[in-house]
């Protein structure tokens, strides 16, 4: 599906503050920077602290499946769950039946670490300056731009929405 743009001039079209993209990249650089602050104290970056979202949501799970999660392949994740396991959060396991699966499981170090990971959502929150109905309506348009955007490109991850 082609969306036609009404008679915009070109150069509109080309400046840096009308495009999507850029908007988006600069929130994703400032969440960054809050999370990189938060996520100090709880000891994670912030790649590991979405690795331990998707275990305290889920339990034990396959490299396979965490990375489906979050739209990582595993080459981008084990290195990740190798530094979560040399600090305790986590142990591997490789699959009796099938040694190319890998089983991630928090150990008790890694599911206390959520007690202490429970603030950082509501500062993070806090921080945006949105009510709890505009970061829904937020989150719901991101997640229909994500959808839109793997149409357009055939990429359709496992479990995505």
């Amino acid at each position: 599906m082609t969306t036609s743009l009404p008679d915009i001039p070109d150069e509109e079209l080309l400046r840096l503050d009308h495009q999507i993209c850029f908007s988006l990249h600069a929130a994703s650089r400032a969440f960054g920077s809050l999370y990189r602050d938060l996520l100090r104290d709880v000891g994670l970056t912030y790649s590991q602290y979405l690795v331990m979202l998707v275990l305290w949501e889920h339990g034990d799970l396959a490299v396979k499946a965490i990375g489906e999660h979050l739209r990582l392949d595993s080459g981008t994740l084990s290195p990740l769950l190798k530094r979560l396991e040399s600090t305790g959060l986590v142990r591997r396991e490789r699959s009796a039946t099938d040694e190319r699966s890998v089983t991630i499981h928090l150990t008790a170090a890694g599911t206390a670490l959520r007690d202490r990971a429970a603030l950082v959502p509501r500062r993070i929150s806090a921080a945006t300056g949105l009510d709890l109905d505009e970061m829904r309506d937020l989150q719901d348009r991101l997640h229909r731009l994500t959808a839109a955007l793997d149409a357009a490109t055939g990429d359709q991850p496992a479990g995505s929405r």
